[in-house]
């Protein structure tokens, strides 16, 4: 996990942190850790919250008033497994965008994101170092998204590539550690490692790295004071990491209880990402070079996908809501909760993978993920209450703060 001193300083807005003082009040706010406040109004100052007012007690003179009594106020939300790079904007005459351009294309990503209440990401895999430049001009106000920790590119065994070498890959565990303290030298605020195969219409989860390598990724990350996720489609991979004690494990289905315990005591959060292959089942008919029968497919991941996080919930694992947004997925990004919920959880619960939960995996409770005094001025308005049905947050985003800005204004109200 990052540390509070790393996470201040790759998460400041120094373009926002004027002394502006504004007050919002709300029909009700649900303050991310546990508190349900009538009436309530928060103060903003600069880009954090300066307090919490309950029913009866009303802002001092010079606020800025914004009222918002129609909506209930969260916390903005967190989504931990994003790739905000990937774009399949067409490019005339064919071929990729270059770099440069898919940086550009990458800000309707980051719009679309906030427009879903997301304030925070974590993004898990991007070449060229377009995530850390990303991040590093959301930080300095030069372009408009959500605050971002970024791994830069993931780990991938040369077995991935078919033995193909580029900046990503590593083979033994020397390799592997030189490679993680040059991607933290880079710039990366945590470490990613594709440790099994499984992405888009490939939905097997062959261990791709020994348990000696993923050791040597996680002592490495962990030396250096970062964090380390582990990709895992399958049970084998997952059980590798648990026992490197990774931070964190993504995607991973059919996990043995043994492994499910052993997450839950070492405290290792499990990002089910299940909406993603809904999402792939949706356009794969677009998609000519895909196999036949690659719905099917994804619809039995997607139910192994429900079933491991129904068990994980029950044996105490902490689940972390992450998207797995890409190309047009952006905006669809807080569908996941909803296959919560199908999972088990309760909407508070559910609500809790993209708070509490997701701030407490990265290390930040503190400052995100709730509403509370010192924390950074990033909240929400959704129409209902989200504790009876999860879709007030899905489908009733209505207004968005992010830093003690307004960045998503009152709409369709």
């Amino acid at each position: 996990m990052l540390s509070r001193r790393t996470f201040l300083a790759a998460s400041s807005l120094p373009l926002l942190r004027g002394e502006t003082a504004r007050a919002i009040r709300f029909g009700l706010l649900l303050d991310g850790r546990g508190g349900a406040i009538s009436d309530a109004t928060v103060l903003i100052r600069g880009d954090q919250v300066e307090d919490v007012l309950a029913k009866g007690r009303r802002a001092p003179a010079g606020y800025q008033q914004i009222d918002l009594r129609r909506f209930t106020g969260l916390p903005g939300l967190i989504d931990v497994h994003t790739h905000m790079t990937y774009n399949n904007a067409p490019k005339p005459g064919g071929g990729q965008w270059p770099p440069a351009a898919r940086l550009v294309l990458a800000e309707e990503n980051a719009r679309k994101t906030l427009e879903t209440g997301v304030t925070t990401v974590r993004d898990l895999n991007a070449a060229a170092g377009l995530s850390i430049a990303m991040r590093d001009l959301i930080q300095a106000g030069r372009m408009q998204g959500p605050r971002m920790f970024v791994c830069g590119a993931g780990i991938l065994s040369l077995k991935a590539t078919r033995g193909r070498r580029n900046d990503q890959t590593a083979e033994g565990p020397a390799e592997v550690e030189a490679l993680v303290r040059k991607q933290i030298a880079e710039g990366a605020d945590f470490i990613k490692m594709f440790a099994s195969t499984g992405s888009g219409p490939d939905v097997s989860g062959d261990p791709t790295f020994s348990y000696e390598e993923i050791r040597a990724a996680v002592d490495t990350a962990h030396a250096l004071g970062r964090g380390i996720t582990v990709h895992s489609y399958g049970p084998a991979a997952a059980r590798d990491a648990l026992r490197a004690r990774a931070d964190s494990i993504e995607h991973a289905v059919d996990l043995d209880d043994e492994t499910l315990e052993g997450m839950a005591r070492q405290g290792v959060f499990y990002v089910p990402t299940i909406d993603h292959n809904r999402y792939y089942s949706d356009i794969a008919p677009e998609q000519k070079n895909w196999p036949a029968g690659v719905q099917a497919a994804f619809q039995q991941f997607i139910e192994r996908n429900v079933e491991t996080a129904r068990r994980a919930h029950r044996k105490g694992v902490r689940l972390a809501m992450g998207s797995d947004a890409v190309n047009s997925m952006f905006g669809q990004n807080t569908r996941e909760l909803a296959w919560m919920v199908k999972a088990g959880l309760t909407p508070e619960q559910a609500l809790a993978t993209a708070t509490a939960n997701a701030a407490s995996m990265l290390g930040v409770e503190r400052e995100l993920g709730c509403v509370a005094r010192g924390a950074f001025a990033d909240l929400i308005a959704v129409d209902g209450d989200p504790r009876k049905s999860i879709e007030a947050v899905v489908r009733g985003v209505k207004w968005v703060m992010k830093g003690g800005e307004v960045v998503v204004p009152l709409r369709n109200a």
